[in-house]
């Protein structure tokens, strides 16, 4: 079993607890900021599910029908959790406004606060747990699941501060006002954790620190006289790289060859988990129809 799948089951698990106790929670006080709360933990598991899923599907190898791997399953799972979680923004505040209008009051305080304060203390072990499954894997499904959890730590903290002004300070419109908050706070959320997964699914160059460090990394073998048309890519927990290198025209195919396997691995050392495609060329030529500066 893979990190990101041991990532994506302890998701899984974490937020079935939550559900059940934020269910009884919600039902006895009727607090719309513990609904909204209950309706994310829901939502939670439908998009830690389709985590486990994106992750497992990304960790098989490449086979003939995908030949680059399946590395992006991990991107279109991160981009199904984000419309869930606006879905769930949005209905939270028609939800949030209909109580508003309504009047209603909430009840059972004392218990929505407790099962909120355990649901903070559940989602930290979580967040520190996916972040460190992050720093060894970056995976990009993990990422935006930890985006959604942390936003979870204010969500529960909202729902806590919500039901002490309604509860037991008596002031009405705190719950609904507080389950607006919480349904923005969902929306910028999404909004956030999108950008890394349309990045790889549109096959964004590396940032630019990054590639000026593979540059680097590439110039230094005494055989090879420049680097360009440099083109890479991320997918899942894998780097894409390509580019093409100019070799003196005198050296034979197989001196080439030699050059660019000790190249290739080198980069590999320094550059761990990238599939690196070289393509060398006699110094100096250039087609001014397909190049590209680095």
């Amino acid at each position: 079993m893979t990190l990101n799948v041991r990532a994506a089951l302890a998701s899984v698990s974490v937020a079935l607890i939550l559900a059940i106790l934020k269910g009884h929670a919600a039902w006895i006080s009727g607090s719309v900021a513990m609904l909204g709360s209950l309706a994310d933990t829901v939502l939670d598991i439908v998009a830690s599910l389709a985590t486990l899923y994106g992750v497992r599907l990304a960790a098989r190898p490449a086979d003939r029908k995908h030949r680059f791997g399946h590395g992006k399953a991990e991107a279109i799972a991160a981009v199904f959790q984000v419309v869930l979680i606006s879905m769930s923004a949005f209905g939270l505040i028609i939800r949030a406004i209909e109580q508003w209008f309504d009047g209603a009051e909430t009840g059972a305080a004392h218990e929505g606060i407790a099962v909120s304060a355990l649901s903070l203390i559940l989602t930290g072990g979580l967040l520190l747990y996916q972040r460190r499954i992050i720093a060894q894997t970056g995976s990009i499904a993990i990422r935006t699941d930890n985006v959604h959890y942390q936003s979870d730590l204010l969500l529960n903290g909202a729902v806590i501060v919500a039901l002490v002004l309604d509860g037991f300070l008596g002031l009405r419109g705190a719950d609904p006002l507080f389950g607006i908050a919480i349904a923005l706070w969902l929306a910028w959320g999404a909004w956030r954790a999108s950008g890394d997964a349309i990045d790889q699914l549109m096959d964004k160059e590396w940032p630019e620190e990054k590639r000026q460090a593979f540059l680097r990394a590439a110039s230094r073998h005494p055989e090879l006289d420049g680097i360009h048309e440099l083109r890479t890519r991320t997918s899942g927990d894998r780097d894409f790289v390509q580019f093409h290198i100019w070799v003196d025209p005198a050296m034979t195919i197989g001196e080439a060859h030699r050059a660019m396997d000790e190249l290739e691995a080198r980069l590999m050392a320094e550059f761990p988990d990238t599939e690196i495609l070289i393509h060398p060329e006699p110094t100096g030529q250039f087609d001014p129809t397909t190049e590209m500066t680095a």
